[in-house]
């Protein structure tokens, strides 16, 4: 058995004089509460407070990360227990899916989740041994076991975690019932969730327009018409503000933006929502919609973030057999300069206005993202992003977008996860490689020590808290 150990220098720089300016930084973030403003995990867990149920139900079979490494190799996502869309068969011992998963343990050396997993292990769980075939058994023993006692509830160890603020993602015909339920409990954790809307403001969604009736009927509104369905929108983001959201998210194919007049608009929706919408009419209106979400956040100062350029669902098999966000999601090349100008053009200016850009094209941190954050008031850019979530990628982000935006258009680390017991690893993390940043810039004589220490605790916490107005 191989010792399982967390190097407390690891991802500090190798450089013994520069490592320790990394140490001194990052001492003074390291026990900074965590904010979590974008992720998604499941709110039901904090309104029910129950016992998650076993080792491979809490860490392998939502976790696509988990699943796509195996399913490159080879492994059906029948094996690892994850739900087919038709309800067919699938492996539900969750001991068999464990070992599956311990066996192949290998795959995931020098990646992100094989650091955020071992933290895991290791801190949440007390694990001292490199998981492997051989001591499988005694890790799903040890952790089952763990699992059943009070102090690992969800509640629990979000205290323990030190989590000071969490947001959930939901979709426009979400009713909140569990945000509602944690409010009542009296727990005093900030569980808020976030507005997505994609449902009902993609037309190529599957059951675009039963879920555009069905939003109608919730808001009380005549979505039959253009102004009508805008209205939807205001009242279902009130509601949603009322669960304590404040900010919209949007995962559009593309950056792309539009400002059509109103008869255009008028006509677009007509089109979309008419039962026969081809691509070009998909993407002008979510175009148009990204430009109303932006006069809405306007009015109402919920933080608008926009995801874009990921070509989602790309294996038609598996969407078929299992349905979205199982692990097929792949990053395109996307354009933010031309794309972003309708929007830009009419609200850019405004100081009042957070719009938060994510990418998935690295290229475009330097050619576009970091020249147009560094320019226009009502842009910030977002962190590394899902593929990049990595210490080489947080690395590449800094040094790409500093030079031009500075640190101060940027909005700290957010970690975006469905996993729960790896936000404490993943936001660990962050601090590191952003302190590693930092002490590079100390150790060149570059900045001064105590402002690169300012900018840490703005890195690890003031700037998450003002883009996300928390």
């Amino acid at each position: 058995m191989t010792k399982l150990t967390l190097h407390p220098d690891r991802l500090f720089p190798a450089d013994p004089g520069t490592r320790d300016i990394a140490r001194r930084l990052y001492a003074g973030v390291k026990d900074l509460p965590i904010i979590s403003p974008h992720g998604h995990t499941d709110p039901a867990w904090f309104a029910g407070n129950e016992s998650f149920a076993d080792p491979a139900q809490l860490l392998i079979v939502p976790d696509h990360y988990v699943f796509r490494m195996l399913y490159s190799q080879g492994v059906p996502l029948e094996a690892l227990g994850v739900p087919r869309a038709d309800g067919g068969a699938v492996e539900t011992d969750s001991r068999a899916i464990w070992r599956i998963f311990a066996e192949n343990y290998h795959l995931f050396r020098g990646t992100p989740s094989r650091m955020w997993l071992d933290w895991v292990f290791a801190e949440v769980f007390g694990m001292e041994e490199i998981l492997s075939a051989d001591n499988a058994d005694a890790y799903f023993d040890s952790i089952d076991a763990a699992l059943r006692t009070d102090a690992f509830r969800p509640r629990a160890l979000f205290e323990r975690f030190n989590i000071e603020l969490l947001a959930t993602t939901e979709g426009p015909l979400d009713p909140l019932d569990h945000h509602r339920a944690i409010r009542a409990s009296g727990w005093q954790g900030r569980v808020i969730t976030t507005y997505r809307p994609d449902p009902v403001v993609d037309p190529e969604y599957e059951g675009f327009a039963a879920n555009v009736a069905r939003f109608g009927e919730l808001t009380g509104e005549d979505v039959s018409h253009w102004a009508g369905y805008l209205r939807a929108h205001e009242t279902r983001r009130a509601y949603f503000r009322e669960a304590g959201a404040t900010a919209t998210d949007h995962g559009h194919p593309t950056a792309r933006t539009a400002d059509l007049p109103r008869a255009e608009a008028e006509a677009l929706y007509a089109r979309v929502t008419g039962g026969s919408v081809t691509p070009a009419d998909a993407e002008l209106f979510r175009a148009q919609m990204l430009t109303e979400m932006a006069r809405m956040s306007l009015s109402d100062g919920m933080t608008l973030q926009i995801h874009p350029g990921v070509h989602r669902n790309h294996n038609p098999g598996l969407m078929q057999g299992f349905g979205r966000d199982k692990g097929a999601d792949i990053p395109t090349a996307t354009e933010y300069v031309q794309a972003l100008k309708p929007l830009l053009d009419r609200f850019g200016n405004e100081a009042g206005l957070t719009i938060i850009l994510f990418t998935l094209d690295e290229d475009s941190y330097s050619r576009e993202l970091a020249p147009l954050a560094g320019h226009y008031p009502a842009l910030r850019i977002g962190p590394p992003w899902w593929f990049h979530d990595s210490p080489e990628g947080m690395r590449r982000f800094r040094e790409a977008v500093t030079e031009t935006a500075g640190f101060y258009n940027t909005v700290g680390f957010n970690d975006d996860t469905r996993a729960f017991l790896s936000i404490p690893a993943r936001h660990d993390v962050a601090r590191r490689m952003d302190c590693a940043f930092l002490a590079r810039l100390v150790a060149e004589h570059r900045l001064p020590e105590d402002e690169a220490a300012a900018v840490a605790h703005a890195l690890s916490y003031d700037l998450a808290k003002q883009a996300y107005r928390l």
